[in-house]
């Protein structure tokens, strides 16, 4: 594409805000978005494109991650006890992606992620806690609070061994793909451990900064992070995610699950169509 460096900057920034904006909203980070944007519309190769996708994941748990700690609505402590399976699964996808084709890798990521979007339309009532807290939860002191319209309401995880595993899941496919994998770990919260939607989305947020910076190292060490991408795809996402945080502390769960499902997919079909064509 024959395109100025002014027309371009302009792209990436606008294309970062609503990145950042749909990634704080959801949870997913934005990398989502970036990297078709810069592979489809832009024709950058995907290896850069990654890189800069990784800078916008960091910037927009960052922006977003402060402001949700702040009001109330992450659970830092939920986040860094799962942050360690999602680490150790990052490098063990790392390691597995030295011999496993990238295409098969995107075709099960995408089914994956489809099944995923089915038992997400399922849902739970908002702020639905499990009948019998579970024991581990409450020794490790994973209950919390987040601020509701009637005031601050309680909840408690349930089936905390099986979120970990999902955290492990996710993990993996980061360190596969590159990705946040901020899907992955919504659902993790949302539909195995029954944490409020709210919760699920900003703690994810919280925890996929901690991911992406690991993998952000590699491709900086390996010259995939071009300054002239990711400048204005930073400042973009991290007003977008900004503006994401003050916009959830007033929207509807209803609104939020629609977003995020509708992201889900184009995600999975992305995902699937690449590794079919072997334009990974």
């Amino acid at each position: 594409m024959d395109i100025n460096l002014l027309t371009l900057t302009s792209i990436l920034f606008v294309g970062a805000v609503v990145a950042g904006l749909i990634g704080a909203l959801s949870g997913l980070g934005g990398g989502v978005i970036i990297v078709p944007l810069l592979t489809i519309l832009l024709k950058v190769d995907i290896k850069y494109a990654i890189g800069t996708a990784l800078v916008s994941v960091i910037a927009t748990s960052s922006g977003a991650a402060a402001a949700y700690v702040k009001e109330g609505y992450s659970n830092v402590r939920i986040g860094m006890f799962l942050e360690v399976a999602t680490t150790i699964g990052a490098v063990t996808g790392a390691w597995v992606a030295g011999w496993l084709p990238a295409e098969t890798i995107a075709i099960v990521f995408g089914f994956v992620l489809l099944g995923s979007v089915a038992m997400a339309l399922r849902g739970h009532p908002e702020g639905e806690i499990g009948e019998k807290p579970d024991p581990l939860a409450l020794k490790l002191q994973l209950n919390g609070t987040f601020p509701t319209p009637n005031g601050l309401q309680s909840y408690c995880p349930t089936h905390v061994p099986g979120g970990w595993a999902m955290m492990f899941v996710a993990g993996i496919l980061s360190g596969l793909l590159g990705i946040g994998s901020g899907a992955l770990k919504v659902l993790a919260m949302d539909q195995i451990m029954k944490l409020p939607f709210k919760v699920s989305t900003t703690t994810s947020n919280f925890m996929i900064g901690v991911t992406a910076a690991a993998s952000a190292g590699i491709y900086l060490n390996r010259g995939y992070i071009d300054p002239v991408l990711c400048m204005p795809v930073l400042l973009g996402v991290l007003l977008g995610a900004l503006l994401g945080s003050k916009i959830l502390a007033h929207a509807k769960v209803g609104v939020l699950r629609v977003v995020f499902n509708i992201v889900l997919a184009a995600l999975a079909v992305q995902m699937i169509y690449s590794g079919l064509t072997g334009s990974l």
